[in-house]
């Protein structure tokens, strides 16, 4: 088995993708290893091998509870993301089929966006809050927005694409005061920055391994105690009979033993990666002319930043920085292949001049300032090349084209 630090060695690459994915940490591995091999038990088996194996999978319970400061049984293992989503929104709605409003905003994950149709052909109606220049939220308008028919307001706890951090503490404090249910999609939160659910009201939060050096394919839903919820998919008795099916024990296993590495390395995350984003985005601002940071630069996730380039276009920017070995982003993965521009960008009304140039850099723990110089001293001169065959070469070319 070729190792992984091995590969990036020799392949040379500089990965600043890390809000798409992130690379599987080493102890994450081998705590995994047994799992697949001599503890192959079903943790559900009545004999002493499986019960073996679901003393771990608890124990791995006990670490992501520890990492969110909430009960071990308030946590609800599942396969992604995605699907904690939409168990928490679909599963919330029909527990209290009475209730037929929900609250969002314009700037979420697909997981939360695209299920806004199969609302709509239920006659759930689903309200859109929009961000300003930098992604923040108006406070008022969600207070406005609430009913008396509003079951739940769903709020991204940091944006993919920018790292803006809402205030989930004043959503949440104030969706309590209101009678109304709070999910956050906690997906690029979890690991970078400090989360106390014993302090923040929030009811549900989800979030996905494969964001903080666990594998793609397990994710977790928080459930507080006392929140009425249906079950997702119908099966076994498995998390407290509300997601059937035999666990995927060692990307369980590979979960906890993440959680317990990000909680050690949040210091880590918040000073150093932190410091490193600082000076990649401060080289890319001074080094290339109409440039610009979109969001808010302070409250933001410390790894992310997303920067406007003007008068480039996004994917080839990310093929010119690929033959480099360098691999970044231009939005969501989950939206990647389509031709529109970001949809947060467009809500945030960034320019026509660079929507389409927007280059989103994520950081992890493992990327080095050796790297931040390399990317520094290669992507200037692409933007140069790009820019000398661009239709677009000044602000005054296009100030006829608005923004949406």
């Amino acid at each position: 088995m070729i190792h992984w630090k091995w590969w990036n060695m020799k392949d040379k690459t500089i990965y600043l993708d890390n809000n798409a994915t992130t690379a599987v940490a080493p102890e994450v591995v081998e705590a995994m290893l047994p799992f697949f091999t001599d503890s192959y038990g079903n943790p559900s088996s009545m004999h002493n091998f499986g019960g073996r194996v679901h003393r771990e999978l608890e124990k791995a319970r006990e670490k992501v509870a520890q990492l969110l400061s909430c009960e071990p049984y308030e946590i609800i293992f599942t396969s992604c993301g995605t699907e904690s989503a939409n168990f928490a929104l679909r599963g919330i709605m029909e527990a209290y089929p009475e209730k037929r409003h929900i609250i969002t905003t314009k700037v979420e994950h697909p997981c939360i966006k695209n299920q806004i149709p199969w609302f709509d052909e239920r006659g759930v109606r689903v309200t859109e809050l929009r961000v300003d220049r930098k992604g923040r939220l108006d406070l008022d308008e969600l207070s406005a927005a609430i009913t008396k028919n509003t079951l739940l307001i769903s709020c991204m706890y940091a944006n993919n694409e920018t790292g803006v951090i809402f205030p989930v503490d004043r959503i949440a404090s104030m969706a309590r005061e209101r009678g109304v249910y709070f999910h956050t999609d906690a997906v690029q939160a979890v690991g970078k920055i400090k989360i106390s659910l014993k302090d923040l009201p929030v009811d549900l939060l989800s979030f996905s391994g494969h964001k903080l050096h666990a594998p793609k394919g397990v994710g977790v839903l928080y459930v507080r105690r006392g929140t009425k919820i249906r079950p997702f998919i119908i099966g076994g008795h498995q998390e407290r009979n509300l997601r059937g099916g035999t666990e995927n024990v060692p990307y369980i296993i590979g979960l906890g033993k993440a959680c317990e590495l990000a909680a050690e390395h949040l210091f880590d995350e918040n000073n150093q990666v932190k410091k490193l984003r600082d000076k990649l985005e401060k080289g890319i601002l001074a080094s290339i002319p109409n440039t610009e940071v979109n969001g808010h630069t302070e409250d933001r996730l410390p790894n992310t930043t997303n920067i406007g380039i003007h008068f480039v276009e996004g994917e080839a920017l990310l093929l010119a920085l690929s033959k480099e070995n360098i691999c970044a982003s231009t939005g969501s993965a989950c939206a990647s292949g389509s031709l529109q521009p970001s949809h947060v960008l467009r809500a945030m009304g960034i320019p026509f001049t660079s929507i389409h140039g927007s280059l989103r850099l994520s950081l992890s723990r493992y990327n080095t300032e050796s790297e931040i110089d390399q990317v520094l001293e290669i992507l200037p001169g692409i933007v140069d090349k790009l820019r000398a065959i661009s239709p677009f070469k000044n602000l005054e070319d296009v100030t006829h084209f608005g923004t949406e």
